[in-house]
């Protein structure tokens, strides 16, 4: 099957279309102007604000011209990852979509259904000539993914809906009513280097196949972190050689679990066996620790050309501070059953010139997301290192009470005849930073089925799109009078 032989149509004809725009956070503005120039040429009236966002309006339909205005929210941007050995282009291939058993996934790559369906689904709307709502807005946002810049620019006094629904979540039959707040930190550490001697041999350290994840949706799920992994490989290797540092690269995104992580080391000559036996030993270690979670680890040693070393002292700071750093679940909620409360994913190092971790903290509650940088301060100074907050954003309080909330619980009890899971999600959502502009906007959050976003297992489930848009169809025409 393709994607123009599933349901809804509409939606699915969207999707296929935002395949063939890759979007990487700050590259989406090829998209955002081809949808300007897509709403235009329907009648609809576009604007942009000062950070770039795209807002689109269409007129109520006739007999809802006293509903509540509603605004529909997703951002542009995605995730573009693929494997390490795929030579998938961003800049200049299209995703391309395979529908299998039930789901679309994409071939070696990210697939772009976090948030590419929730503006497909905004899209089919705003195109549709045969579907009740009230005056309808639809936010389109910028750079979610890389720090969240186009709700932080989102102007006040744009938007004139009371109801926002956010189309930003992964898991159907669930409607989310509250998000983490997060923070960014980079640490960094000078290191000095030594010519490498003739007496040293160089290889090639890899740790791969893991599955990675999303850092907020997954976190819970306890899977191997790439970079910790080989990080206690090197550590093993120095109890028993002298092994220096030679590079460093793991992980791709901050908001992503690191699936793969690279070194470039030097050993003794004499020595360059230990480390092919512990990679054997590693990689046995590490898929009995992880079986059943992340079962797919693959540790292997490549023979490496030539470099400079990084200083003794300073490699082992460097892998002290990996083995350090904390990772994963920090606390649950005590508040809400089974919500993850704060949490960190140490998400990319980098060892160049200098050496620089960057990590990502999520918390319900800001003094839980401050607590847990201030943890990541203090390993930094024990290394002589530097911490840097940057990019904090707040979290979004639950309320129980919006008009938003009941509109969708009542749509989705008749529809399925099922009670939805009223939930708060540990991922980040940019209803609290749209929230802080516009305090009387009450708010939702709901969408279909995705599975492994930010890594190229991303898929998303078919049946779970056709709920989701009747849902939100439903929900437009349930909205009430002014």
């Amino acid at each position: 099957m393709t994607l123009s032989e599933l349901t809804p149509q509409s939606v699915w004809r969207n999707f296929a279309m935002l395949c063939e725009h890759p979007r990487s956070s700050g590259k989406e503005l090829v998209l955002r102007d081809h949808l300007a120039v897509w709403a235009e040429s329907r009648g609809l009236s576009t604007q942009l604000d000062s950070g770039g966002n795209l807002i689109i309006r269409k007129p109520a339909t006739s007999g809802m011209e006293e509903r509540v205005g509603v605004i529909l929210q997703a951002h542009l941007d995605m995730v573009c990852l693929k494997n390490r050995d795929n030579p998938h282009d961003f800049t200049t291939d299209p995703i391309r979509p395979v529908v299998e058993r039930g789901w679309v996934r994409a071939e070696g790559t990210t697939l772009g259904a976090d948030n590419g369906m929730g503006v497909a689904v905004a899209l089919a709307v705003l195109e549709a000539t045969d579907i009740a709502h009230g005056p309808l807005e639809v936010l389109l946002t910028l750079d979610e993914e890389a720090g969240m810049s186009g709700a932080r620019s989102l102007q006040p006094e744009l938007l004139q809906g009371q109801l926002m629904f956010n189309l930003d979540t992964e898991d159907w039959g669930e409607l989310y009513v509250g998000c983490a707040g997060g923070v960014n930190i980079s640490v960094r550490r000078h290191i000095s280097r030594d010519p490498a001697s003739a007496a040293f041999v160089m290889r090639e350290i890899s740790v791969t196949g893991l599955k990675g994840g999303h850092s907020g949706c997954d976190i819970h799920l306890e899977r191997a972190n790439a970079i910790r992994l080989l990080a206690r490989l090197l550590q093993n290797a120095r109890k028993q050689t002298d092994l220096r540092l030679v590079s460093l690269r793991g992980g791709s995104l901050r908001n992503a679990l690191p699936r793969e992580a690279f070194a470039v080391v030097a050993v003794p000559a004499c020595d360059e066996n230990i480390l092919d036996a512990l990679a054997l030993a590693a990689q046995d270690q590490y898929r009995l620790e992880y079986a059943k979670v992340d079962e797919g680890i693959s540790v292997r040693i490549n023979d490496q050309g030539t470099g400079t070393v990084v200083r003794a002292v300073d490699t082992q700071s460097v892998i002290d501070l990996l083995l350090a750093l904390p990772h994963g679940v920090r606390r649950w909620s005590h508040v809400i059953p089974e919500v993850v409360e704060t949490s960190n994913n140490l998400g990319v190092v980098k060892l160049e010139d200098d050496f620089e971790i960057t990590l990502m903290v999520r918390s319900l509650t800001e003094s839980g997301a401050d607590e847990l940088a201030m943890s990541i301060e203090a390993c930094a100074r024990l290394a002589e290192a530097t911490a840097v907050r940057s990019g904090s954003y707040p979290g979004w309080v639950p309320d129980l009470s919006s008009r938003a909330l009941q509109v969708a619980q009542g749509v989705y009890r008749a529809k399925f005849g099922l009670e939805p899971a009223i939930k708060v999600i540990h991922a980040g959502l940019e209803c609290g930073l749209i929230g802080a502009k516009y305090p009387r906007v009450e708010m939702v959050s709901f969408g279909p089925v995705i599975r492994d976003a930010h890594s190229p297992d991303e898929r998303v489930e078919i049946e779970s799109v056709r709920h989701f848009w009747e849902l939100l169809i439903g929900c437009l025409d349930a909205v009430p009078q002014v």
